[in-house]
């Protein structure tokens, strides 16, 4: 548990170490270069019309290698998607290619890592009277795919300061909820992801994110997620982050901007 408190990022919707909503280059866990660490988490987002829930664990080695397993549940709770479900599996791998977020402090140079999370959507139910049970009936090409991103962080300790920035080559449908490509666009895209958080003490951050997000679908005016967060680290086992998001329309059935609570319990070492 040689890292700095916070300095192990919490686990993200997707399971990768990082924000909520977007992976950072920071490698999961406190574990040092000789050594290990790892996490398990849970998520739920509510909005006005759905609900995400997120678990998973996450292992980093050497300070090095992040390995992460993460399950998504979807669900609706306001006519006609009352019934919706839908879950998808996600199996993460990310590596530091470069640089140190934390000691490299007298270089300009932030921590690099590239990765790559595959996703297997495991079909919709509660839309049997519409004879929807797969992402391909609603015009997705795909119900798996793989996205790759390349990361960029920077923690500025004078400042108290982290930076991210993220691309990810993509053609997931609300991260794969909705499956992949559809009848607007087919092929991955490049989207731009960003963080910024501000460290108010040893156990407390707070800060913003902001995703770019493709649109594939023509049932499904998707929309960039943004949100708000508050992080607490009481110790360097248990973090606790709430956040307020907005994740732009989800599907034309309920047409209308989704926005609602982020609560994350995360515990590890």
């Amino acid at each position: 548990m040689g890292k700095l408190t916070a300095t192990g990022g919490v686990n993200s919707v997707e399971g990768v170490g990082g924000g909520g909503i977007t992976p950072w280059a920071l490698i999961t866990g406190y574990g040092s270069r000789d050594s290990y660490g790892a996490n398990a988490h849970v998520t739920r987002i509510s909005t006005q019309d759905y609900g995400l829930t997120s678990y998973g664990v996450a292992v980093g080695i050497a300070d090095r290698v992040e390995v992460s397993l993460a399950n998504q549940e979807f669900t609706g709770s306001l006519a006609p998607l009352n019934a919706l479900n839908i879950r998808q599996d996600i199996v993460g791998i990310k590596v530091k290619i470069a640089g140190d977020a934390v000691y490299d402090q007298d270089s300009s140079m932030p921590q690099i890592a590239v990765g790559a999370m595959y996703k297997r959507n495991n079909g919709i139910s509660g839309l049997d009277a519409l004879g929807v049970t797969n992402v391909k009936q609603l015009g997705a090409k795909d119900d798996h795919g793989i996205d790759y991103y390349l990361s960029a962080t920077k923690i500025l300790l004078d400042q108290s300061l982290l930076l991210n920035g993220t691309v990810r080559f993509t053609k997931a449908n609300q991260m794969g909820i909705l499956g992949f490509g559809g009848d607007k666009k087919e092929s991955a895209q490049a989207m731009f992801e960003g963080s910024a958080a501000y460290l108010i003490n040893r156990k407390l951050a707070a800060g913003v994110e902001y995703r770019m997000k493709p649109h594939n679908l023509s049932v499904d005016n998707e929309k960039a997620y943004y949100d708000v967060f508050v992080a607490w680290f009481p110790t360097k086992n248990i973090s606790v982050t709430a956040a307020y998001a907005r994740l732009g329309d989800i599907t034309i059935f309920n047409s209308k901007d989704q926005h609602g609570w982020y609560l994350s319990l995360q515990t590890g070492f």
